[in-house]
C-alpha cells in the first residue's frame, strides 16, 4: 500500500485499486472519458498522480475498469428486475426486457459515447467480461429467457431465441447510434407506445393471418 494512502481509505476495507476504480467511475459518470487525465483521477481519489501506475498498466486500463463498473452500476440501478420464465405473461416479460435494455443504453450513453474515439480504452474494455446480463450480455440473457419459456410451452418451439434477442438489442443499438451520429438530437428515450408496438410485432410477426 502506498504511504500516501487516500484519506477515504483510512479505517475502511476498500483496497486502493478499488478506490481508484471508484473515483474514476464517478468522473466517468459525470464527464465521460474524453479529456480525463491522470491528474483528474488522482485528485478525485485524493492520491498522488503516480499512484495509478502502481495498480494499472496505464490510464486506459483504469478507464476501462471504471466504464465496466459504471455499466454494472447502471444496470443494478434499474427499477425492474429481469423477468423469470413462467412468471407473468410472455408479452409483459418481453416488454420489461425491452424497457430495461432501452433504459440501460440511455443511462450509459453519455459515458460510452467518447470510447469509440479512444481505441486504447475500447481495446481494454473488450478484454473484460461483459458487464451486462449477469456477465453474459443482454443478448445471451434474453435468448436464455426465451428458450426457458419454450421449454414451458409458452413460446412456439420453432421460434428463434437468438433472433428475438438480436431484434431487441438491435433496437437499442439503433437508438443509441442515432444519438451518437446526432448528439444535438433527443436522447434515446422511446415512448411506451413504441415499446408496445415492438413487443406486439415480436409476438405476432408481420405475416397476415391465414384465411
Amino acid at each position: 500500500m502506498s504511504p500516501r494512502r487516500a484519506a477515504a481509505l483510512r479505517g475502511g476495507d476498500q483496497s486502493l485499486r478499488d478506490h481508484l476504480i471508484a473515483a474514476a467511475r464517478r468522473l466517468v459518470a459525470r464527464r465521460g472519458t474524453v479529456g480525463l487525465t491522470v491528474r483528474d483521477i488522482a485528485r478525485e481519489a485524493q492520491v498522488a498522480d503516480g499512484v495509478l501506475y502502481n495498480h494499472f498498466a496505464d490510464k486506459e486500463e483504469l478507464l476501462a475498469y471504471a466504464l465496466h463498473a459504471h455499466v454494472r452500476a447502471a444496470e443494478a440501478a434499474l427499477e425492474d428486475a429481469p423477468p423469470r420464465p413462467g412468471a407473468g405473461t410472455v408479452a409483459a416479460n418481453l416488454r420489461t426486457y425491452l424497457s430495461r435494455a432501452l433504459a440501460l443504453h440511455a443511462a450509459i450513453l453519455p459515458a460510452m459515447a467518447g470510447v469509440f474515439t479512444q481505441p486504447g480504452v475500447l481495446a481494454r474494455l473488450v478484454e473484460l467480461p461483459n458487464p451486462m446480463g449477469g456477465g453474459a450480455g443482454l443478448r445471451v440473457e434474453l435468448a436464455g429467457y426465451v428458450r426457458a419459456e419454450q421449454e414451458l410451452g409458452r413460446v412456439a418451439p420453432d421460434a428463434s431465441a437468438e433472433a428475438v434477442a438480436a431484434l431487441v438489442v438491435g433496437v437499442c443499438h439503433d437508438l443509441v447510434l442515432s444519438h451518437l451520429l446526432d448528439p444535438a438530437g433527443p436522447a434515446p428515450e422511446p415512448s411506451p407506445e413504441l415499446v408496445d408496438d415492438l413487443v406486439r410485432t415480436l409476438l405476432r410477426g408481420v405475416t397476415p393471418p391465414a384465411g
